[in-house]
């Protein structure tokens, strides 16, 4: 059950191929990072499936419980000893420029956490050097408040926050066109992504010149 918000635009099996590439591009795009350990939080029973996936490029790690929230919360707690800065980001933004995962860890180096702000209200990005099991809650996680909510609970902890470029992620069939179209310009940011996109849009076409024959 991955992209589910894309099942108006793709079937179940394509937004499982596309996801698929996502993940390779946005792991390509952590171990660019100099000095940085990468790995996967997941559910305990998705890591034997994520760990094939992921090869030899990150650990994969299970996290305590189920859901968002769950899988933050046990990225901090696993992660964020001795004031190690740590940083969670999904894993559908490939396209996400390095200097603003490099950025991010510079802010968090003066800052309590860092977050990244999407532009419908969430974020896709947030970082600590230590773990605060209530900062993250079911509420809100996934909707336009999910932001605003995360940041409450920061001021109730007298967390300091410092924020990191808005950028957007791959939630709807407009975040789709807009990506493809990014990376029609500049496919090395995510060849596999970009790859995929420039077959899916072409089938696309080619379906649509179909339907469109015949006589009026």
């Amino acid at each position: 059950m991955v992209k589910t918000r894309l099942a108006s635009s793709l079937s179940p099996e394509a937004a499982l191929a596309f996801y698929c590439c996502l993940l390779e591009d946005t792991l390509a795009l952590a171990r660019s990072l100099r000095d940085v350990d990468v790995a996967i939080m997941c559910p305990d029973s998705d890591v034997n499936e994520l760990a094939e996936l992921a090869g030899n490029q990150a650990s994969v790690v299970a996290q305590k419980g189920e859901g968002l929230a769950a899988g933050l919360t046990s990225v901090f707690a696993n992660f964020a000893e001795g004031r190690q800065r740590v940083i969670a980001f999904n894993s559908d933004s490939p396209h996400l420029p390095r200097s603003v995962l490099e950025g991010a860890f510079h802010t968090l180096a003066a800052h309590d956490i860092v977050v990244g702000p999407t532009h419908d209200g969430g974020y896709y990005l947030v970082g600590a050097k230590a773990s605060y099991p209530t900062l993250f809650a079911t509420d809100g996680l996934g909707t336009s408040s999910a932001l605003d909510r995360l940041l409450w609970r920061a001021r109730g902890l007298e967390l300091s926050v410092g924020f990191a470029d808005p950028f957007y992620d791959i939630d709807v069939a407009d975040d789709l066109t807009r990506l493809a179209a990014e990376l029609r310009l500049a496919p090395a940011r995510a060849p596999r992504t970009a790859e995929w996109l420039r077959e899916w849009q072409a089938g696309q076409c080619r379906s649509s010149s179909q339907t469109g024959t015949g006589d009026l």
